[in-house]
């Protein structure tokens, strides 16, 4: 049995990330001790294992959850998908690497940009999403992103980093996560999801919530963009929200 603080260390997810993890059913620990703690044995880190593969092919933890506990989940279809997703993204790496030392070596000699491409990654990603996508806001979300152009789908992206970069004006301003200008901001949040991915319920806000701070690079890329601590004062701001 390992504890949580163990198991933390070993798989690199926070003790936060697991603590959410056991409050919405998606890792339960295996016992806890007559104190509280929790403990994992080796088939609850096999389940991490996979929850974490999911994680990879950019699935919500509500979706995971679904997933993972129907009677046709096929442990060794998913893994299979995910070898070859890992694979095509270690080639990808591999060829942008030897573009990079050539433009090193001998300098910029013609522009092709086929080196770029990731269309093969990104297909391969959504036909495996498809095989497991059945929620509705996957369904919604597939719906509304079926008509976007790359383009239009980076200006969603970039749109939804910009409410970040409110967020992290409003911390840098001082303002608490409970004020009326950021739980505005919240709001605003929550209806460009619905706009422009699925509708985003006050359930499916949390969990988001939680995803935004739980470390990673949902974490990483947010508090980059919008400076140090961003993405943790968006996700307090989002339990107060959502009345938790």
């Amino acid at each position: 049995m390992m504890t949580v603080n163990e198991v933390s260390k070993l798989t690199g997810v926070s003790v936060r990330a697991l603590q959410y993890y056991d409050r919405i059913g998606l890792l339960k620990p295996t016992e806890y001790t007559a104190a509280g703690y929790r403990l994992y044995d080796d088939t609850a880190l096999e389940m991490l294992q996979q929850i974490l593969l999911f994680k990879e092919l950019e699935f919500p933890l509500k979706e995971i959850k679904e997933i993972l506990s129907r009677p046709d989940y096929d442990r060794g279809k998913a893994l299979e998908q995910q070898i070859t997703l890992l694979t095509m993204k270690k080639e990808h790496l591999e060829n942008l690497i030897e573009f990079a030392r050539g433009i090193k070596l001998v300098g910029v000699k013609n522009m092709d940009f086929t080196v770029f491409d990731t269309k093969k990654i990104d297909e391969y990603a959504r036909q495996a999403k498809a095989q497991w996508g059945q929620s509705d806001a996957y369904k919604e979300f597939e719906q509304k992103a079926k008509g976007r152009s790359k383009e239009e789908e980076q200006t969603v992206a970039e749109g939804l980093m910009q409410l970040f970069v409110e967020f992290g004006k409003l911390k840098a301003a001082k303002a608490q996560p409970d004020s009326a200008n950021v739980q505005s901001q919240v709001g605003k949040l929550q209806d460009y999801l619905t706009q422009n991915y699925y509708q985003c319920s006050n359930d499916i806000l949390l969990c988001l919530g939680d995803m935004y701070a739980g470390g990673g690079d949902f974490t990483a890329n947010i508090n980059t963009a919008a400076g140090e601590g961003t993405a943790e004062f968006a996700a307090s701001a989002i339990r107060i929200y959502c009345g938790k």
